[in-house]
């Protein structure tokens, strides 16, 4: 069983692949959750007004209904596109893999396989801090299983020889600025749910277009 060990699931490219498609779901289940409003009473309502009711009107309904999930949709996809680069940037690092690095980039892929959940929790109890914790949680989750690889290949001698300590640590305080800010805009959330939320895509849309500006160039 030792020598299986050593032998076992060294190949990062098969890693990379099993992350990227259940990337590739998670973001689909994204879209997935949007629904547009049963149509059938607004046509009866169409039919039988006589022209008072305009064909745009249940259209601006729908749109209604489905704002407010489809932000809470945009940030999940920017969750996810964030710690897919995250892990991109990690496993660029590396020169091979063991069974135990890959185990925790597995446990790392669960918490990715949970954002399209606590996402729907989200868009469906918005208001509810109880559902933004529950999206937090599963966050900073994300982002201690991402600390724990980079640690594990630093000690068991996985990195490529071409990794140098600055990007070791480029990548631990950009993860713990983060997570930082994370627990900051949720720890709002009793003032209102939307600060938190809008506070939590801000960052992310900063983390996507990383502007030139001190010190949000940082993070």
């Amino acid at each position: 069983m030792t020598r299986y060990h050593r032998i076992a699931a060294q190949d990062l490219g098969r890693l990379g692949a099993l992350s990227d498609g259940i990337f590739a779901v998670a973001m689909t289940l994204l879209v997935l959750e949007l629904h547009v409003p049963a149509a059938q009473a607004w046509h009866e309502r169409l039919l039988w007004s006589d022209g008072a009711v305009s064909a745009e009107e249940p259209v601006w309904h729908a749109l209604t209904h489905v704002g407010p999930q489809f932000l809470i949709c945009f940030l999940g996809f920017l969750t996810l596109g964030m710690f897919w680069i995250g892990q991109q940037t990690q496993l660029n690092l590396l020169a091979r893999a063991d069974r135990s690095l890959t185990w925790i980039h597995l446990m790392f892929l669960f918490g990715i396989a949970m954002v399209p959940f606590a996402t729907a929790l989200l868009g469906a109890f918005p208001q509810s801090r109880l559902a933004l914790v529950v999206y937090w949680v599963d966050l900073l989750y994300l982002g201690l299983v991402q600390l724990a690889s980079l640690r594990y290949a630093s000690r068991a001698g996985l990195l490529a020889e071409t990794t140098v300590p600055e990007d070791l640590r480029a990548i631990r305080d950009r993860i713990a600025i983060v997570q930082v800010l994370y627990a900051v805009s949720v720890a709002l959330c009793p003032l209102s749910t939307y600060l938190s939320i809008g506070l939590i895509i801000a960052l992310q849309v900063n983390s996507a277009v990383s502007p030139q500006i001190r010190p949000l160039n940082r993070f």
